[in-house]
């Protein structure tokens, strides 16, 4: 039997969610032996690859860098997974989007406001990816085909999610525990 081509991106959010997923322990040897991992933040990988099964997606869409990386997952992926409240709603990414001007008004407070020394704003290309004006959760750009809420999903909640997943069945999206935040 093939093994799925597995893949884990991270947008804006804390990483959280891939703590989590390594949380999986022992069991992430049994996953080693389902999956070929072809991107991630565990793997040194450039560019998205083409043909992935599987992509689980950390964190919502707070930049330009963000929103091209989403693109090209969904365009080249079979199963998209929003992974965590970061991608389902936005969540603590998304507390800027009430502030008018949201990209410009944080980068002036991180950069010119809060800075020591040399206080600046990141002018020069390449510096620092365009913030957009709005974070925003996965589902709004792209289609996804499961969400996976939680602050971060436990390790138990992803297991019991991905695993259905990987030998071809419908994983778990109802009761409690597959709909809970935070």
């Amino acid at each position: 039997m093939d093994k799925v081509r597995f893949a884990t991106i991270w947008l804006g959010g804390c990483s959280g969610c891939h703590m989590s997923f390594l949380d999986m322990d022992e069991w992430l040897f049994e996953l080693a032996d389902k999956i070929d991992l072809v991107y991630s933040p565990f793997a040194d990988v450039k560019e998205y690859p083409d043909h992935v099964d599987v992509c689980l997606v950390e964190g919502s869409v707070a930049n330009e860098d963000n929103l091209a990386l989403l693109r090209q997952a969904r365009k080249k992926t079979k199963t998209l997974i929003s992974f965590g409240d970061c991608a389902v709603t936005a969540n603590v990414p998304g507390m800027r989007n009430p502030i008018r001007n949201s990209a410009d008004a944080v980068l002036k407070a991180c950069y010119v406001d809060m800075g020591d020394t040399n206080a600046q704003m990141p002018e020069a290309l390449g510096v620092l990816p365009r913030l957009r004006d709005r974070v925003q959760p996965v589902h709004e750009l792209v289609s996804v085909d499961y969400f996976m809420p939680g602050c971060p999903p436990s390790a138990d909640r992803i297991r019991n999610f991905i695993d259905p997943l990987l030998r071809g069945e419908e994983p778990p999206t109802e009761g409690r525990e597959a709909i809970k935040f935070g």
